[in-house]
This record gives C-alpha cells, structure tokens and sequence, in this order.
C-alpha cells in the first residue's frame, strides 16, 4: 500500500483515478482549495500555503491540478492562468517537500499531447521529438520542467503527455454528442485519445513500478476528426453528416484555442507498450461502446 497525494483530485480523471486506488487498497489524499471530504486537506497556491497532513510521510504525488485548456477564450490573461494553475502548484509542492524533508519516491505529472505543438502533419511523435513552439507547446514545456525539478530531491519523475479523454460522463465525449455529429474542420487532422481507465491504469503503473521516464498516453489506434465522428456516430446511434464544421466559423466562436479542434497529430504508444502495459482499450469501437 503506497501513500498518495492527488492535485486535481476533484476533477474527472482525479475522480476516477482515487476510486481505482482505492479499490487496490492504496491511501489516497486530496489536495482541494474547498476541501470537504475525509481523505480531502487544503491548499491555496496564491498564499503558498499546504495543509501540513497532506503531506505528512507521503510517498507518491500525482500532479492533475491546471485549469481547462479549452475552457474559455485564450486571452493574455487566460494564458498566463492556464500556465501557472500547472506550474506555481507544482513549484509550491516543491518547495514544501524540500523544506519538509519528505523522502518522496515518485512524482507523476500530467502534461498535454499537443507538447509537440498543435499541428497535422504526417509525422508520428515520440516522446524524444522535440517541443512545438506554440502556446500548447509552451505550456507542455513549463509544466513539464516544473515536474522534472522533483528529480534535485533525488526523486523519480514520470510524465504523461496525455491525449482526449474519453469518459462515461463529462468531458470531451459529452460535448461531441450533438444530436448530428460531423467532422470539424477538414477532418483529417488526428484525435489522440485514451479510454479514462487507461490512462487511470497508467497512473496507477507508474506509482506501483515507480516509473522515471516521459511517456505518450495514448490509444495506439489512429482516427482522425473524419473517422472518430464517424465511428462515434455509430455507437450511440445518431446521424453523421459528412459535411465539416467550417474552421473559419470555429475560429469566430472559440478564437485561437479553435487550434485544438483544427490540427492534430498521432503520437507513439510503443514506449509504454514496451514497458509491459497493456491497452484494455485499444481501439476506439471498443471503447466507445464500453462508455
């Protein structure tokens, strides 16, 4: 049984992720700003302040604190809000581990499939290709080294670069269900995606075999915008309407975050295949049907 601290613990994979902890007997803890439960301590990143049992003999944290991407418009304002939520939490959790003595055994990060920059292409990344030099590449990139600085406290770091999450409630799949469903764009841009009890699984793999690497977190089965509304379609028995929702008319309504609807690549999986995971979801049928 390991000791873990959650950020992010409230939101859809937090949940999901602390409910498959617990069901394998680990102590789960929660870090909230309005903590309710019993497993549930406070924190409040502006005044650099963590409830001392928090993180009291904690062995493992899973880093899922971070404002939505796609939440609202990206202003100045929203950007600089959607970098620190992910890296000023992580640089608080530093600096109270380090001055805690806290001989922590692993810290995993979540991080964004896009680190590789918004962008169709036919390349296929992994995880040693290089950071995109756009705002999504930007984030990846600090949220990232906010991650990797654990490892001056001789600490093991895993990072996932995680693609949409694909869930049985909220989420991405829940705002895909218009009564008819079409592609976005010109629908040849590709949709990393991961079943939530896969990615749940992977975090549960890199606590439990104390992984220290970067890995891409998602389905080794490629679709693009074209073939993931198609086979969406199917599975919840609505209409498909081949004609694309027109980029210009996304980008009016969402500005520039309609980037992560327009472009999109595919990423490896063969790195964490390699280190004996095994996709209960593999293909996008599958897991559609299952959710």
């Amino acid at each position: 049984m390991a000791k873990i601290l959650i950020t992010g613990g409230t939101g859809l994979v937090g949940k999901r992720l602390t409910k498959m902890l617990v069901d394998k007997n680990h102590e789960v803890r929660i870090l909230s700003r309005n903590p309710k439960a019993e497993n549930e301590f406070e924190w409040n990143i502006s005044k650099g302040f963590v409830a001392a049992k928090a993180i009291e003999d904690i062995e493992y944290i899973v880093h899922l604190a971070g404002s939505g991407i796609a939440d609202k418009r990206w202003t100045s304002e929203r950007k600089k809000v959607i970098i620190d939520s992910r890296v000023e939490s992580a640089n608080l959790l530093f600096s109270k581990i380090k001055e805690q003595h806290i001989s922590l055994k692993g810290f995993i990060s979540a991080s964004g499939s896009n680190y590789y920059g918004a962008k169709t292409t036919d390349k296929i990344f992994k995880e040693t290709d290089e950071v995109g030099t756009d705002f999504l590449g930007e984030v990846c990139f600090k949220w990232e080294a906010a991650a990797n600085k654990f490892k001056e406290l001789n600490t093991n770091v895993a990072i996932l670069r995680t693609g949409v999450v694909l869930s049985e409630k909220g989420g991405a799949l829940d705002k895909m269900k218009t009564p008819i469903i079409s592609p976005l764009g010109s629908g040849k841009q590709y949709m990393p995606w991961i079943h939530i009890d896969d990615l749940c699984s992977l975090y549960i793999k890199s606590i439990e075999e104390n992984l220290n690497d970067v890995y891409n977190a998602t389905s080794p089965e490629y679709h693009t915008s074209k073939t993931f509304s198609k086979t969406l379609a199917k599975a919840i028995k609505r209409p498909y309407l081949p004609i694309a929702v027109p980029g210009f008319l996304l980008k009016l309504i969402f500005g520039e975050l309609a980037i992560i609807l327009l472009e999109g690549s595919r990423l490896s999986s063969e790195k964490i295949i390699k280190e004996g995971f095994v996709f209960k979801y593999k293909k996008l049928d599958t897991a559609l049907k299952n959710l």
